[in-house]
């Protein structure tokens, strides 16, 4: 029994050395990040969402950005690379299909979707579904994740591509690897041309501009804050932190033009992933595992209500993540707050007061 107890303890130490041995798919930075904030007052958690009606249920599968149209038809895109289509009757169609992984959506002045697709890039698609790349690159640095996108009055794009060294499907070895490789970036459709505004972001995530579009909003969702970039006035070309420490991780941003920013969290903060952040050896070791051993996300529905000086005025919760969790978006539409998920089978359609 001695031997075999010996022996046994062996394989284990070999295999504990091999893999210490392998190379990690990573190159991890040690970031410490602040201590969460409490749940408390503004942010004290409550059923609100819960109130949300369920639209397709079942039927869409990851609609991470969700877009109506002037004739009140709501589109998402998910996972399998299809723009669908709600009717007002309920029936769900297929406008477009992209191939990729649509993420960003917005309707431009002439009813054409625009479209950040994490795979295939700035994407232009007609009201009949014909789809036209707008771009795929910018300062001869292809797009790797193109994600989220606001459109001004002028029909400028602003937009981002959240990680120029990691695709959709390694999202989260961005997170561990806590380097700054997301961009910001504008295209005018007039010209074609694409101007990058920020460099080294910490996942360029949501963008949304302001009322008077004098500044524009990014999410740095691996850093849990929000950027402000001015463009216009005395600080044009400037940026600056425009709230730090938020409770959960920031994904889509929106501005209903009224001085209200809806701003979706993908879930609350792990304390696991944030002890683990100040050490990139236990990082490294993290990222040979399957992903079935890293921290989970705690299913949770959360979105934020911001005001234009970068106040949280209330906050909506779902705790439970039954009804609705994984909340990456939040766009007010007539009335209504829509939802959507990255990983969700639904779109929720919550009423304003």
């Amino acid at each position: 029994m001695k031997k075999i107890i010996i022996g046994v303890v062996g394989i284990l130490a070999i295999l504990i050395i091999i893999f210490l041995l392998q190379s990690a798919p990573i190159d991890p930075a040690a970031y410490s990040p602040p201590k969460a904030p409490e749940l408390t007052g503004v942010l004290a958690p409550n059923n609100l969402l819960q109130k949300a009606e369920l639209l397709a249920l079942g039927k869409m599968n990851g609609p991470e950005e969700v877009a109506v149209d002037s004739q009140g038809r709501i589109y998402g895109g998910t996972q399998d690379g299809k723009i669908m289509r709600l009717l007002p009757d309920g029936k769900l169609e297929t406008f477009a299909e992209t191939k990729g992984r649509p993420l960003g959506l917005q309707f431009d002045k002439n009813e054409n979707l625009i479209v950040c697709d994490a795979y295939k890039g700035l994407l232009f698609i007609d009201p009949q579904g014909k789809i036209k790349v707008l771009a795929t690159s910018a300062d001869g640095v292809p797009f790797k994740f193109t994600d989220a996108l606001d459109i001004s009055s002028d029909g400028t794009i602003y937009f981002t591509d959240a990680s120029s060294k990691y695709e959709q499907d390694k999202y989260l070895y961005d997170l561990l690897e806590a380097k700054p490789y997301g961009r910001f970036l504008s295209y005018d459709p007039a010209t074609g041309q694409i101007r990058v505004l920020l460099k080294n972001l910490y996942f360029a995530n949501g963008v949304a501009l302001s009322r008077q579009e004098d500044f524009v909003l990014i999410n740095e969702t691996y850093r849990y804050r929000i950027v402000r970039y001015w463009l216009k006035g005395s600080k044009a070309g400037t940026h600056e932190i425009f709230i730090d420490n938020l409770p959960g991780f920031p994904d889509n941003i929106s501005n209903n033009r009224k001085g209200t920013f809806w701003l979706a969290l993908f879930t609350v903060r792990n304390e696991t992933a944030d002890k683990l952040h100040p050490s990139p050896f236990l990082k490294a070791q993290m990222s040979k595992l399957p992903k079935a051993f890293w921290p989970k996300p705690k299913p949770y529905g959360l979105v934020l209500v911001l005001d234009e000086q970068g106040k949280i005025t209330q906050s909506l919760h779902e705790p439970t993540g039954k009804h609705l969790k994984e909340i990456t978006s939040a766009r007010e539409y007539g009335g209504y707050l829509y939802l959507g998920s990255l990983h969700n089978d639904r779109i929720g359609k919550y009423k304003l007061p």
